[in-house]
Order: C-alpha cells, then sequence, then structure tokens
C-alpha cells in the first residue's frame, strides 16, 4: 500500500508557502532542503522548512486535498499549520 504526503514548506521569514504533493516526504523535503532542483520555486524562496503534512492511501484524496489547500487563501493555510504545528517548528527534524 503507497501512502501520499500533501505538505506545506516554508522559508526562515514564513512569508512564502508551498504546498506540494508526494508519495516519499522524506525525500522530497531533502530535495527542497538542499536544493537538488536550483531554479524550482522552493529553491528560488528558500522554502526549506516543513510546517505542515498529512498523509492518506489513496492518491485521489491526495490530489483532491493539495487542491484544497492551494485553493484557500493565506490565513486558511496558516490555520492549518497552527492547528498541527502552533509554533512552526521544522516537522522533518522528526525524520
Amino acid at each position: 500500500m503507497n501512502t501520499y504526503y500533501v505538505y506545506i514548506m516554508t522559508n526562515i521569514s514564513h512569508k512564502v508557502l508551498y504546498t506540494g504533493i508526494t508519495n516519499n516526504l522524506e525525500r522530497r523535503v531533502y530535495e527542497h532542503k538542499n536544493k537538488t532542483s536550483p531554479t524550482s520555486f522552493t529553491s528560488k524562496y528558500n522554502c526549506n522548512i516543513l510546517v505542515f503534512y498529512e498523509s492518506t492511501s489513496n492518491i485521489e484524496s491526495a490530489l483532491d486535498r493539495e487542491k484544497q489547500i492551494k485553493a484557500g487563501n493565506r490565513s486558511a493555510k496558516i490555520a492549518g499549520i497552527e492547528k498541527m504545528n502552533p509554533t512552526w517548528r521544522d516537522l522533518s527534524l522528526e525524520f
């Protein structure tokens, strides 16, 4: 059974929020932190702090949730982050 993750990365000032989807959260966060794609959005804006993630075994659910988060305004994204991670700590430090 596969696991899919919807996640939000931010930069040190928390001004930029990036929402993504992956089937390997540890690998994907590593790629963001190490700027393996130097021209990507997360590289350009230094989004290297994982502040939110959800998991599901259903790819369609993950895609729908990603679209829902991306369609929401900044306030809704912040509310979701703060519900899971009130201090905005880097959740990838738990890997």
